[in-house]
Formats: C-alpha cells, sequence, structure tokens
C-alpha cells in the first residue's frame, strides 16, 4: 500500500475504462485493471458518480467493510486523500462493539451487572480473541465448502480446554489449566460457560457452530455422569484434546421429540448386546468417533449405549438448509455388537439418562440463539445508520425504528431471564435443577427461538433485497442476514420443538399448583 497523497481534483481524471480510480473513505484505489472483474459489472464502476469520484457511499450500500481488508483488494490501494482523514474504523479483533444494544449490559460501559466477576471478564476477553483469530476464518470457508471443520481447530481448542469448559463446571475440569490459566477449574461456573456459548454465535455461521462442536457438547455429558470410569476416562481424554468426537443419537425418523418412542433395538447377548435401528438429523454424525445411543430392550426398557466408529455403523450425509459442515447425518446401526462396559447408567433405565441432559441442552442452546439475535439487531442498527432512501436515512422512518424498538425488547428480555436462570443453576445441586428449572428452561428456549423467528423477519424487511442475498466474493453488507433468516429455524427444533417445551412448562407450573388455591 502506497502512502502517496492525491488531491480530489487528480483523482476525478481517472474516470473511465482503462484508466479509472476511486475513493473509499479517504483512501484512492486504482481499479483499472480490476473493473472487468468486478462482480457486479463494469458499468456500475464507470457511472459518473463513481467513477474518479468520492464512492464512499455507494460502496457501503453495497459491501461490507471487510472486502477492503481482503489482501487481493487491499493491495488496489495506491493513497490517500490530502486533507481527509479516515472516518470508517472497524471492530478490532477480540474489541467489543460501540453500537448499543450490540454488548449484554454487563459488557457495555456505564451499567452494571451482580452476576459476573473478574474471572469472567478474563474468560471473555480471550475467549472472544480465540473464536474471532482461529474459528471465525474457518467458520465463513467451512460453511461455504460444506466441509468439515478443519481437525486443526480441535487441537487448538484442546491446547486451551476449551472442549472441556464447553461442558460447563464439574469434576471434569480438575486439574486442568484452562486457558492459560486465565481462570481457575473450581471457580469455573455457569456463567463462564454461557459467556463461551454466546461468543461462538459470532461466527455467524449456523451449520458451523454446531460443526465445532455442538454433537459433544450434547453426546459427552451423559458419558461423563452415567458412565464407568474406564470408559468415562478413556472418551474424555480423547475428546477434550481434540482429537475425537461425539454425537447423541437419540432422535429417529420415528420418534423426534418422543424420546419414549425409539425403535433403535438393543438384542441382550452374552457380555453386551446387538443394537439394530437408525437414527436421523444427528448433528456431527458424519464425523463422529463415538456415538451416545438411545436403545429399546427386549424387557420393554431404554438402554443407553456408547457406540464406536466401526464395523456395523454406517453414516450418511443429510442435507439440510444450513451447511454440510454440521455433519447432520442418518445413521444406521446393522448387528453392531455393543460391550456391557459400554451402558451408561442402569439397565433398562435409560430414560433418566436421556431426559437428565436435556436442561443443560436447552439453556446451552438458548444461550447462543439469543446471542446471534443480538449479533442481527447490532447488523440493523449499523444498515439504517447508513442506508439512505428516498434522500434521508433509512432510521428517519418511524415504522424502521419500531422495528427496532421491538427487536432490542426481545433479545434484552431474553437474556435477562437468561442470565437469572444461570444465577440459580451456579447455586443448586444438580439434581435441585431438575425439579425447579426444567420448565423455566423450556419456557425461555421457546420464548427466545420464537422472538428468534419474528427479528429474523424484521431484519430482512429492513435490509430489503439484500436480506435474502446470499453470500458471494463481493460479500454483500445482508450476507449475515440471509444466513440468519434461513438457518433461525434450528434452534427453534434442536433439543425439542417449541410447542412441545411450552407445554412441558405449563405442565410443570400445573403440578405445583397448591391445593387451596382459589379465585
Amino acid at each position: 500500500m502506497s502512502a502517496k497523497q492525491f488531491s480530489i481534483e487528480e483523482v476525478a481524471k481517472h474516470n473511465k475504462d482503462g484508466d479509472l480510480w476511486v475513493i473509499v473513505d479517504s483512501k484512492v484505489y486504482e481499479l483499472s485493471k480490476f473493473a472487468g472483474m468486478h462482480p457486479g459489472g463494469l458499468s456500475v464502476l464507470l457511472d459518473e458518480d463513481i467513477a474518479g469520484k468520492d464512492a464512499t457511499e455507494a460502496f457501503f450500500s453495497l459491501h461490507r467493510y471487510e472486502v477492503l481488508q481482503r489482501p487481493q483488494y487491499k493491495r488496489l490501494q495506491i493513497g490517500t486523500i490530502a486533507g481527509q482523514e479516515q472516518q470508517v474504523f472497524p471492530r478490532g479483533i477480540g474489541e467489543l462493539s460501540k453500537v448499543p444494544y450490540a454488548e449484554p449490559t454487563w459488557l457495555t460501559p456505564g451499567y452494571y451487572s451482580p452476576y459476573y466477576k473478574d474471572s469472567h471478564r478474563r474468560l471473555h476477553t480471550a475467549f472472544r480473541k480465540f473464536v474471532e483469530e482461529v474459528l471465525v476464518p474457518d467458520a465463513h470457508a467451512r460453511e461455504e465448502d460444506g466441509k468439515r471443520p478443519n481437525p486443526n481447530t480441535f487441537l487448538e481448542m484442546g491446547k486451551q480446554e476449551i472442549i472441556a469448559m464447553r461442558l460447563g463446571p464439574g469434576p471434569h475440569l480438575k486439574g486442568r489449566t484452562l486457558m492459560g490459566g486465565i481462570v481457575k477449574p473450581e471457580e469455573f461456573d455457569y456463567f463462564h460457560e454461557l459467556i463461551m456459548g454466546q461468543e461462538i454465535a459470532r461466527a455467524h455461521s449456523r451449520g458451523y457452530q454446531d460443526g465445532s462442536g455442538g454433537g459433544t457438547y450434547i453426546g459427552l455429558p451423559p458419558i461423563l455422569n452415567f458412565g464407568k470410569p474406564a470408559l468415562r476416562e478413556k472418551i474424555a481424554e480423547e475428546v477434550f484434546s481434540g482429537k475425537k468426537l461425539c454425537a447423541l443419537a437419540i432422535t429417529e425418523a420415528f420418534a423426534g421429540s418422543d424420546v419414549a418412542g425409539l425403535k433403535c433395538h438393543a438384542k441382550k447377548v452374552d457380555g453386551g448386546w446387538i443394537v439394530t435401528g437408525t437414527c436421523k438429523w444427528i448433528t456431527n454424525g458424519t464425523f463422529a468417533d463415538y456415538f451416545t445411543v438411545g436403545c429399546r430392550t427386549d424387557q420393554g426398557g431404554l438402554n443407553v449405549l456408547v457406540i464406536e466408529r466401526g464395523q456395523g455403523v454406517e453414516t450418511k450425509v443429510i442435507k439440510t438448509s444450513y451447511s454440510s459442515t454440521a455433519g447432520t447425518a442418518y445413521i444406521t446401526f446393522d448387528n453392531v455388537f455393543v460391550p456391557e462396559e459400554h451402558l451408561l447408567g442402569q439397565e433398562n433405565k435409560g430414560l433418566h439418562v436421556i431426559l437428565s441432559n436435556f436442561n443443560h441442552e436447552r439453556w446451552g442452546m438458548t444461550a447462543v440463539s439469543i446471542a446471534a439475535q443480538r449479533l442481527i439487531v447490532e447488523e440493523c442498527l449499523k444498515w439504517v445508520s447508513q442506508r439512505k432512501v428516498f434522500g434521508k436515512p433509512l432510521q428517519s422512518q418511524a415504522v424502521i425504528r419500531s422495528k427496532l424498538a421491538a427487536m432490542i425488547s426481545r433479545v434484552e428480555s431474553a437474556q435477562n431471564w437468561l442470565e437469572n436462570i444461570t444465577y440459580q443453576m451456579n447455586h443448586m445441586k444438580y439434581q435441585d435443577q431438575a425439579v425447579y428449572l426444567a420448565g423455566p428452561i423450556a419456557l425461555l428456549k421457546k420464548y427466545a427461538t420464537e422472538t428468534a423467528q419474528e427479528t429474523a423477519r424484521d431484519a430482512v424487511q429492513i435490509f430489503g433485497g439484500r436480506g435474502i442475498t446470499k453470500s458471494g466474493k463481493a460479500m454483500p453488507n445482508g450476507r449475515f442476514i440471509e444466513h440468519y433468516h434461513r438457518t433461525v429455524p434450528f434452534d427453534a427444533l434442536l433439543g425439542g420443538a417449541e410447542d412441545v417445551l411450552g407445554d412441558l412448562g405449563v405442565r410443570q407450573a400445573l403440578r405445583k399448583m397448591p391445593k387451596d388455591a382459589r379465585l
């Protein structure tokens, strides 16, 4: 990049095909050779308001700032305009956003929170930097090509003990050095886990978000909580190091949220079981090494078994509306022998193992869903502040401000409800969480995912055609809105459909109704 300075008059002389300069935010770009490769066509750049002129407003009406940071475009800059200074500054890696409501209250200057301590802030700073330096580049690449996340990212997470931390507080953290020691295992709590879940949403890549450990997040806890010591220790070390992955294989084509209706069958034999059946929509299933599987037994009960990838286990990709990088799979178990030591919990009492996992799973999914919704609020606030329609800023329209008011209210209420539940989790035994929090967590997840879909719809209306334009080399400024609108239904289904969760929450409340309560 040249440090040479030009006058506006000098740039104006370069306004034709073969000799084309433009100004974007005080920087001068030489587009003579690039013009023919411009994704929008040569005519766009030769427009009388673009060629040789300050095209800042036109540029940001079509592209994201990240385009200017790509090496192939950054090298087109030949200098700056004398007397002008850069006005647009992207948020630096790991830094907080200055956009109102872009960060939760506890991260917003001038505000206070009773929940977060210095260790939470240290973890937040370090983990956001890790997400943006390590995960985001891989996420954007894999979201496009649909390949599994780069195995090296799991190894990097393993080195920092991030995989272990993502499973929340517990004995599994004992003796581990968490992200270089910024938080001690004994002080790690659900707010630390909440921070990590919400930061992962920053990738704006819903498929990759699940692909980078979603299966382990829900598949490994039953092994840690109910597995025999030898099995538990072996699998935990392999997975926490980033060398192997888990998947929870409970859902079937014939039994979605109806866990009691599972048809996958485990036949008792000497030394273990023979498993036959199928599972569907299994996150990370295409590349997982271990499967935590629910099976019906001849006695009419349920067994939860750990099945290792091998003979008789076949996985096929299921194409969904988000990227194949999630590894969503259809799994066939064809007479797979499973040894006795791979049983989780007690024989024929696997329903308890399965249900014990749901509260933490739903809470974690809700945390990420709310964070993703907040990122969309930030996108919309930026857009209405820079977009002009009918000669006025988009934010000047009352109907747009009304949509923003609803979006902000939804995400702030969900975040505060989430933090209240997280506080309760920190002060309850695991068994008590099942008694007191199963209903509230179910209702919160239902609320968060319903409001997320409302926010997705409003965001598309605010961005217009840009909100339904897929990402490309030009990096359209509505790319994250399109992605969010297309993939947000996943949050409403995974971990339990909204209607099922709503009914669960109300039924649990009705069970606690006092007998003497009357109007």
